[in-house]
């Protein structure tokens, strides 16, 4: 019996060894996907423009997943080999940290989290398991880690000396990519806005203040109430501002949108997402809303995926960029991939070639595809993480 008992407590381990080895990576392989449908022929036109541009990408939610940063291109969207490809200048990193079961545009509650089972599987230190603040604070250190061991091949950017430090390395050496980072939904505040503080400390330099569910500072889009802002995220709004944290209304209810644009003294970005023009899901944003962010000076980040622009195609995205700049001009429209957070995509970020060509051939000038692919998105950054 006693040999028998060992048997089994060793095929238990080995059953464990294997889920905490293989089980974050197999919950991850059907949420971050490329569809292998063809992609759009290249020109060397598109090649040679593309190879000279500042590309930046407001969103990717890569910091979630088990696998590195630096060297995996096996799953998912991005990593900082595909970085380099797609000749990448600034891509910004957010921290998911909570997001319900069922997961829908529609309607969720906050009551379910299905980003703690995925926290327990990855063995992240147990302070992340019950407290929604450590696991962005987590993030900040994958980050930090994944910038030293690049050989300084990926960059912190916290304050706008360090995106003029990385256009003159970009100048001079060719190299380099910048990593800013966001918050997907303040609920890991924790009900406490004196830890925006704490993030702010720990690198953070965006913040949407809802995801899929309604918190005590916003209504968001896809939850129940869906209210505008609340006295305390007034707050923190306020607050974010005087740090320097760029606000972000991606997943924010329509009233709180209002209520955001209304209130903002600095320039608002959405950071990934659509216009209902060209793509009617709730998520997206109406023409007022663009106008809105538009009279702040910011900018609204474009996505590759269906809930986004109807579509995987790179023309997709190219037609609701368009919409953007014909309704208030070149000077708001942005890229924002949504990269490995749980979307299928027709390109990963080593072919970005993919969104340069869909936007000459939709006929943006050169001038115009320089700026909606990363200089109005530069430019809105540079600003909005200079403290007040």
């Amino acid at each position: 019996m006693k040999r028998a008992a060992w048997i089994i407590l060793g095929l238990l381990l080995a059953a464990l060894a294997g889920f905490f080895a293989f089980g974050p990576r197999i919950a991850e392989h059907p949420m971050n996907r490329i569809d292998g449908l063809p992609l759009i022929p290249v020109s060397e036109r598109a090649r040679a423009l593309h190879a000279t541009l500042t590309i930046v990408d407001l969103h990717s939610d890569t910091l979630m997943w088990q696998r590195s940063l630096l060297s995996d291109r096996v799953s998912g969207h991005m990593d900082l080999p595909r970085l380099k490809d797609g000749n990448v200048t600034l891509q910004v990193f957010s921290s998911v940290t909570k997001t319900p079961r069922g997961m829908n545009y529609d309607g969720n509650s906050g009551d379910t989290d299905n980003i703690t089972p995925l926290v327990i599987g990855q063995l992240q230190p147990p302070r992340t398991w019950t407290s929604l603040l450590e696991r962005s604070l987590w993030h900040a250190e994958k980050l930090r880690r994944a910038m030293a061991g690049s050989n300084n091949q990926l960059l912190p950017v916290v304050k706008p000396d360090d995106i003029d430090a990385l256009a003159g390395r970009r100048a001079i050496k060719g190299n380099g990519i910048g990593a800013l980072l966001s918050i997907e939904g303040l609920h890991n505040l924790e009900g406490d806005p004196a830890n925006l503080d704490r993030l702010h400390a720990a690198g953070f330099r965006m913040a949407g203040f809802t995801h899929f569910f309604d918190t005590d500072l916003a209504g968001s889009m896809h939850g129940e109430r869906r209210y505008g802002l609340t006295p305390k995220g007034r707050q923190v709004l306020a607050r974010m501002e005087q740090l320097g944290m760029i606000v972000d209304i991606a997943h924010c209810s329509h009233p709180c949108v209002a209520d955001i644009l209304a209130a903002a003294r600095r320039p608002v970005v959405s950071s990934h997402g659509g216009v209902q023009a060209t793509c009617k899901v709730n998520r997206n944003l109406s023409d007022e809303e663009i106008r809105g962010v538009a009279a702040t000076g910011g900018v609204i980040g474009v996505g590759y995926w269906e809930g986004a622009v109807c579509g995987t195609s790179p023309r997709d995205t190219a037609r609701a960029m368009r919409h953007i700049r014909d309704l208030v001009g070149i000077d708001h429209v942005a890229l924002g991939s949504d990269y490995d957070g749980a979307i299928t995509a027709r390109f990963d970020t080593s072919q970005l070639t993919q969104v340069t060509q869909a936007l000459l051939d939709e006929g943006f000038s050169e001038a115009d595809i320089r700026q909606a692919m990363g200089l109005n998105a530069l430019r809105v950054i540079r600003a909005g993480i200079a403290p007040l």
